[in-house]
């Protein structure tokens, strides 16, 4: 006979579990290929040359194609989700900023990783709060190639169906 087990299904955090006195790591970092930039790219109809034309893009002034901005951010975001949100979030309420302060290149390792900024509880939402999330992404050498602020509405404890 199988002996009782308890079960644990991963979740996100409440409203209450979200601490800013912490600086959330979302591991594993994501290598990023030609082939993430080429797809992400052609998927969403981007015929930017920077992403596409490698000889085009040698004569840049970085000197290589750069990986879609909008692949970075969606990356970071959701290498974030299994930690912070998976199953607790109602919905993404909007970002504030998003800035690229240094490019990504193929071949690089994106690290992921987010600090709460602010968190209220909804005057119209009973049972919901909104939090304010700056979610960052480095580079392998530890330089930041993307940085958001994106606020969200999550579930309190207690109040999700």
């Amino acid at each position: 006979m199988a002996e009782e087990r308890r079960e644990i299904v991963q979740r996100g955090l409440y409203f209450e579990e979200f601490d800013p006195t912490v600086r959330y790591l979302h591991r594993p970092g994501r290598t990023v290929t030609e082939a993430d930039n080429v797809l992400f790219t052609t998927m969403t109809m981007n015929t930017q040359s920077l992403h596409l034309d490698a000889a085009w893009s040698a004569e840049q002034p970085f000197g290589q194609r750069l990986m879609n901005s909008m692949f970075t951010l969606s990356t970071v975001v959701g290498a974030s989700v299994a930690q912070l949100t998976q199953g607790t979030i109602v919905a993404n309420l909007g970002f504030e900023s998003v800035r690229f302060p240094a490019p990504l290149f193929h071949g690089d390792t994106l690290y992921s990783e987010t600090v709460v900024l602010a968190s209220r509880l909804s005057a119209s939402r009973p049972g919901q709060g909104i939090v304010t999330l700056e979610h960052t992404g480095r580079n392998q050498h530890g330089r930041a190639v993307v940085t958001a602020v994106r606020n969200t509405l999550v579930w309190c404890e207690g109040s999700a169906p």
